[in-house]
């Protein structure tokens, strides 16, 4: 930890009293724009290399056309090609429209780092406890710590944590009539980390720079359904103490499987991980309300 942003306890929150619940506001200084990002030093970044020791690279991206029906009424992938050459010659251009909130996506920024891997999914399976990735059901802190102290995890502070929930592996083996009576649910139900105060704090204390997961939205879904340690509290939702307040990226819909397996395979369950987000400028920005 850099001894310009020293760790402040979860007790000390919310920083700026004028903020939402629980931010953190302030804390990087008054202009940053990188929130927990800044855990990420150069010195971090560099130990995070020492991770590499075998040289297998395992791209953790979904396709772009996953979910093959998006949930909220959210538009699919669509690849167009378009013919521009003349008769005597074929020039292809591959037009892809999409949203980017299908696929695999962080709410956030760019990142190059340690990940660490928690296999929630296969700690359940041998733990005899009964997954249900497509409903709304929560990984209960509890048991999160059990995997953990399972897997012989350590953490450090800068790491970026990874949860697998089993969401692709059930998605993939899903009809196509069943994925799109999936998106025609009322509403999107899937499983995710409890949104619980406990959790918050855990993550605080942990300082990750940032979490992902397999998960749609990392947290239970939908979200809004969380619970302080008052009932009188509002509804505790990890989006927006994670990144309205802390600056804490999320990422969702990771492919986590081959990954998974790998780490399994090697007994180490860190990595290093390189992770490069679309650069779109803000003047390439168009706002629909329709």
């Amino acid at each position: 930890m850099s001894s310009d942003h020293p760790h402040l306890p979860f007790s000390s929150l919310p920083l700026d009293p004028s903020g939402p619940p629980g931010n953190a506001w302030g804390r990087f200084g008054p202009t940053d724009q990188l929130g927990m990002l800044n855990l990420l030093t150069p010195p971090v970044v560099a130990a995070a290399a020492k991770e590499i020791v075998s040289g297998v690279r395992i791209s953790l991206d979904w396709p772009l056309n996953k979910p093959s029906y998006p949930s909220y009424g959210r538009d699919p992938l669509i690849h167009h090609i378009k013919q521009r050459g003349g008769p005597d010659r074929v020039v292809n251009d591959d037009i892809l429209t999409f949203n980017t909130q299908s696929s695999t996506q962080w709410d956030g920024f760019r990142h190059y780092g340690r990940g660490v891997l928690i296999d929630y999914c296969s700690w359940a399976a041998k733990s005899s406890l009964t997954l249900a990735p497509l409903s709304s059901t929560v990984i209960p802190f509890s048991h999160l710590q059990r995997a953990i102290a399972d897997q012989n995890v350590s953490f450090r502070h800068g790491d970026i944590l990874f949860i697998r929930s089993g969401f692709t592996a059930a998605y993939n083996a899903l009809s196509p009539s069943e994925k799109l009576a999936l998106s025609k649910r009322p509403s999107a139900d899937f499983m995710g980390v409890e949104p619980t105060e406990e959790v918050l704090e855990w993550l605080w204390e942990s300082q990750f720079a940032a979490v992902a997961g397999d998960a749609p939205a990392f947290e239970c879904s939908p979200v809004g359904r969380g619970k302080g340690k008052a009932d009188a509290q509002p509804p505790i939702v990890l989006h927006q103490w994670l990144l309205g307040g802390w600056g804490m990226p999320i990422g969702e819909m990771f492919d986590l499987e081959d990954l998974a397996e790998h780490c399994r395979e090697c007994g180490r369950w860190s990595f290093f991980l390189s992770s490069v987000p679309l650069k779109a400028s803000r003047p390439s920005v168009h706002y629909s309300y329709s």
